[in-house]
């Protein structure tokens, strides 16, 4: 009896010693695959630019060269830190805005028809149609290019939130109001963390369509900026100039993405069940 209690034991040692170990490596083996994809793109730019043997299809070497030179005159952290903070102001008011309109439709049926109307046009229009009509109203400034940019953004937000608040369990928000939890601790602890998900669903997406329009905007009527820079390297056909540009705005979203959304979603999404 004592030998068959012993081999068990054996066997729940080996097998939590094999999970743990196999928990541990998985991490590993995600940095090894996603520095194996970047080796492979590098890899084909490489044989790209040697079988093209043309300027419209730079080295590496080249551009990330240009890269350095762009970093120590100061142009591109100059131009780059404008982009940004461009992106950063039309999140935040996309994504307060869009919220809050999508619970509110979500919550309420009759408003939720009532804006549907607005929402699918919303959807509909051409981002550059919404840029060029207000630098028409409010000027080429910069709240032109940022109520530009939230107004293409907003309606998205609002259709991903407002499927959220639908999903949203009536159950546990009577279980609060039969414990006569307060309307404020309610919505902060109760209801807002069942709709996290969508909330984030949201961010991301808008994190990967708002860079894109905000370069359109600065193209079209900024001097400063990413986009702007990119239009005067067109303008000269500085392909390596472009690539340099795109090549670090694109890996800076990258950085935000893995190192505040990612986590922050994890911590927020701690509490359901997986």
């Amino acid at each position: 009896m004592s030998r068959r209690s012993d081999g068990a034991t054996t066997a729940g040692v080996l097998a939590n010693s094999e999970r743990s170990g196999s928990a541990g490596w998985r991490p590993q083996r995600d940095t090894l695959i996603r520095g194996a994809s970047l080796l492979s793109f590098l890899l084909i730019w490489q044989v790209a630019a040697v079988l093209a043997q043309d300027t419209t299809v730079p080295y590496p070497a080249v551009v990330f060269s240009r890269i350095g030179s762009e970093v120590a005159s100061m142009a591109l952290p100059h131009h780059l830190g404008v982009t940004l903070l461009r992106v950063a102001i039309s999140f935040a008011v996309a994504m307060v805005i869009g919220a809050a309109i999508g619970i509110a439709m979500g919550r309420w049926p009759v408003l939720d028809r009532f804006l549907d109307g607005w929402l699918v046009l919303g959807l509909n229009i051409p981002a550059l149609v919404t840029i060029i009509l207000c630098y028409i109203w409010f000027g080429l400034n910069d709240t032109a290019a940022i109520v530009a940019v939230a107004i293409n953004k907003i309606p998205t937000v609002v259709v991903t939130v407002r499927e959220g608040a639908r999903a949203v369990d009536p159950r546990l928000m009577q279980v609060a109001h039969a414990y006569r939890v307060s309307q404020r601790r309610k919505f902060l602890q109760v209801y807002l963390p069942q709709i996290y998900p969508y909330l984030f669903a949201a961010a991301r997406a808008g994190l990967s369509l708002i860079w894109k329009i905000v370069l359109v905007v600065e193209l079209l009527g900024r001097s400063e900026g990413i986009g702007f820079q990119l239009n005067v390297f067109f303008q000269f056909f500085d392909i390596a100039g472009i690539l340099a540009y795109t090549l670090v705005f694109a890996s800076v979203v990258l950085v935000i993405e893995a190192l505040a959304v990612r986590p922050l979603e994890r911590r927020l999404n701690r509490w359901r069940p997986h």
